[in-house]
Order: structure tokens, then C-alpha cells, then sequence
């Protein structure tokens, strides 16, 4: 983190604003804190006045919250780290949407990823991420589909159901389509597991997830293996294999 970061926080709670301000002062000297701001119409004015670099956005405020608040924006040319309560389906919304997140309390080590992750990347969030953001949150968690996924040269938006399966390397992982292409995307293989958990997908391999509904065979093994309808044969890990017969009730 070469360069200064200058932010402002929107929280509607005192205690929420002065907590995660004294973290940043402690943990992350290169964020100067321009404002602190106690409600979504006070943040439109402070972003329009200060153009700040990065904003830290409450997302359940009385009267107008957060994702309203950036529907009245014109253009989106700072970051966005949001925090958030225990609203679940916002966080599906936003891991969705390929956005940053701080569950309150917000702890120290979290803060300077998430910090640091911003600094590195030093380019605005694009316009169609917040919107898709907006979307996903208006959206039944239950329905969410739609994706964004950090790629090489920016984000690419795919439909979860065009998904064959994802193949793991640290801290990054290959997504496999359709319609034949890959993506390698900056990703961990759990992160794809914890999203997908409502979408019929199956972790069946340390290195391997699986989307049920492309496995075209199963063949009998010590753990076994399963072929897709890309025709990939990917193993089962014996740990794994009494799970997955289960969910094809075999």
C-alpha cells in the first residue's frame, strides 16, 4: 500500500463508525479518514463534496440504506467495503457480485485484507458491479444465479447454471462452462462451495466441485470417479463417495 487512501465511513451507528475508526488509525495508517457520516443522505453529500477513493458503507440504516443510497449515485469512481450485520442474504449479494465485505464487529486482520485487497488493486469498482449488486440484493437469496467473477483483466458475469464444475490450485480456481470455456478465476475452490450451496452442486474431491446435473456416469471404485458431460472423468475421493451416492439415492 504505496500510495495514501482517502475514505469516509456511512454508518447510522455511533459506535460502529468509532470503532472501525480507531481500526483503521491502529491497523492501516495509509487510510485518511475524510468523514464519518451517520446516514445514507449525509454519504451523498460527503462522496460528492470529498471523492473519496474508498467508502466503508453500513448496509441496514433507517430511512434510506445502503444499496438505495447507491442507486442515487450518477457514477461509481471510488471502492466499496461494506459492513454488515448478520443480514445473510446480503452477503450472498455481495460475494455474488465480486464485492468486499466486513461482518461487524469488524476484526483487525479482516479489515487489512480487505484494505489491502483495494490498495492493490487502486482501480474504481465498475458501475455494472454495484448494479448487479442491487440486483442480487433485490432478488430472493434463494434465486441468486447470476454471478460476477474476478478474472485476469477485470470480471466477467456468468449464469451458476452454465456451470459444468470447478477445479481448484490454491488460491485460485479453473471454472469449466458449457459451452467449453474456462476461465481461471481469483478464487478459492471453497469460496465456489460456500456459494453454491443452494445450487445443486456437490464437493467431491479436495480439488474438485461439481455442478449434479452435468454428471452423466458414475464408475465404482475404491472412491470411485464420475464423468461429466464435457466428457471429464473426475475423481471421488473415498471420504466423499458415501455423500455423493446419497444424493442420487443410491
Amino acid at each position: 500500500m504505496s500510495e495514501a487512501i482517502r475514505a469516509i465511513i456511512i454508518d447510522d451507528e455511533e459506535d460502529g463508525r468509532l470503532v472501525l475508526s480507531a481500526l483503521l488509525k491502529l491497523y492501516c495508517p495509509k487510510v485518511i479518514i475524510e468523514g464519518l457520516y451517520n446516514s445514507a443522505s449525509e454519504g451523498l453529500v460527503a462522496i460528492e463534496d470529498i471523492r473519496p477513493d474508498l467508502v466503508f458503507l453500513d448496509i441496514n440504516m433507517p430511512m434510506m440504506n445502503g444499496f438505495s443510497m447507491l442507486e442515487k449515485l450518477p457514477k461509481i469512481d471510488f471502492d466499496i467495503i461494506f459492513v454488515t450485520a448478520h443480514n445473510q442474504h446480503a452477503l450472498k449479494a455481495i460475494k455474488f457480485s465480486a464485492l468486499d465485505y466486513l461482518l461487524k464487529p469488524v476484526d483487525a486482520n479482516e479489515l487489512v485484507l480487505a484494505v489491502e485487497k483495494c490498495s492493490t488493486k487502486r482501480h474504481p469498482q465498475h458501475d455494472d458491479r454495484i448494479s448487479f449488486f442491487i440486483k442480487n440484493f433485490k432478488t430472493d437469496s434463494k434465486m441468486l444465479s447470476q454471478m460476477a467473477l474476478p478474472v485476469r483483466d477485470g470480471f466477467i458475469f456468468v449464469d451458476v447454471n452454465d456451470i459444468i464444475r470447478c477445479e481448484g490450485d490454491g488460491n485460485y480456481t479453473l471454472v469449466i462452462f458449457t459451452n467449453g470455456e474456462n476461465q481461471l478465476v481469483s478464487r478459492t475452490l471453497k469460496d465456489f462451495e460456500t456459494n453454491f450451496q443452494q445450487h445443486n452442486f456437490a464437493r467431491i474431491h479436495k480439488s474438485h466441485l461439481i455442478n449434479l446435473k452435468y454428471v452423466k456416469k458414475y464408475i465404482k471404485g475404491d472412491g470411485g470417479s464420475v464423468i461429466m458431460v464435457d466428457n471429464s472423468e473426475i475423481e471421488v475421493s473415498r471420504r466423499s463417495k458415501e455423500a455423493f451416492l446419497n444424493m442420487f439415492q443410491l
